[in-house]
């Protein structure tokens, strides 16, 4: 009710009731309450009005709760020139890093989602296909919700700790587990599902799981490359990108999902910077290592910070570059305090 006054007061005042006029009533009985009429309106209109509604998201809605909305702009539709020759210009600064992106052995991308009405999306090497440890793991999370929603297998409490033993863990046995559960073919047709691409040959392939994460088991590797663990940082950021617009399997799986890899138990990588740098914020992550290939992907969701990173590295020094990327990227969208 209250927020009706001051749109009440201006028609009146509109009509009449302004500073210095009088209000006269044409039903003469009325008249003994022209005065009263008058200063009641000049009062009314002096009140703030309530903000208008406006489109943009209410960034202050729950962390783990994808954002409202049917349609969604596709993510390579949302490359930013400026973001883009940023981005490269700002790696390349880095000897060591010009280098592993000219030899394909750095991938990079990032999604700034600050403004709703402006996102914007850069990659290097972002249709790179790399070998990615345990990264892929969140294309095993995908397709055991398309399966529980689909009721090809149920919604147990062992299989949702599996799940998240898998994603916040990284724990192999619950991994193998799952895979087990589902199989390979049934993977592979979630990732390349024309409603996701996120493994698409047009596109330099992307995220694919073709082995278990144990040492026995068949193999079964991507077309393109005979990888069995891969990702790349496009077809990663496009996850992140449809999870946290509900447009993973639906809405309520989305937020599962979200539930899910939020609070990561390894504080490493991408973590342990942004533990120093924001320890408010909400984190979603999976990450992977193995020998010389280093990964991370996350989505940062705090305080003047809301974005998507993904790194995808083969070098021996790749936890350190990880770290050190968050600190490149916050300078690239201009962070305050970054």
């Amino acid at each position: 009710m209250i927020w009706h006054i001051p749109l009440l007061g201006r028609r009146l005042a509109s009509a009449g009731c302004k500073s210095g006029t009088r209000v006269r009533a044409t039903n003469p009985r009325l008249s003994v309450w022209s005065p009263i009429l008058g200063l009641l309106c000049i009062l009314l209109a002096s009140i703030p009005s309530a903000a208008p509604s406006q489109t943009k998201i209410n960034w202050d809605i729950p962390f783990n709760t994808p954002l409202p909305g049917d349609s969604l702009v596709p993510l390579q539709a949302l490359v930013d020139p400026a973001m883009q020759a940023e981005l490269l210009r700002s790696l390349n600064r880095n000897p060591h890093w010009r280098q592993l992106i000219a030899e394909k052995k750095m991938a990079v991308g990032v999604v700034d989602l600050r403004d709703r009405a402006h996102l914007r999306f850069a990659r290097v090497n972002g249709d790179e296909m790399m070998y990615a440890a345990s990264l892929p793991k969140i294309a095993i999370l995908l397709a055991s919700m398309d399966a529980i929603d689909k009721k090809q297998i149920p919604e147990s409490r062992e299989i949702l700790d599996d799940l998240r033993l898998m994603i916040s863990h990284s724990d192999n046995e619950a991994s193998t587990r799952m895979i087990d559960r589902l199989g390979y073919e049934k993977i592979e047709r979630v990732l390349c599902d024309p409603k996701y691409k996120l493994y698409d040959i047009a596109c330099g392939g992307g995220l694919w799981v073709g082995k278990r994460y144990a040492s026995d088991g068949r193999r079964y590797p991507d077309p393109l490359k005979g990888l069995s663990h891969a990702a790349s940082a496009t077809q990663v950021c496009r996850f992140y990108y449809m999870l946290i617009n509900g447009k993973l399997v639906n809405y309520k799986r989305s937020k599962q999902m979200l539930d899910i890899m939020v609070d990561p138990a390894l504080h490493h990588k991408f973590v342990n910077t942004l533990d120093q740098k924001t320890p408010r914020a909400k984190l979603f992550r999976k990450s992977g290592s193995w020998e010389n290939f280093h990964s991370d992907s996350i989505l940062v969701w705090g305080p003047r910070r809301r974005y998507i990173l993904v790194g995808l590295i083969e070098d021996p020094d790749g936890e350190q570059i990880l770290r050190d990327l968050v600190n490149v990227i916050e300078l690239v969208l201009h962070i305050p305090g970054a």
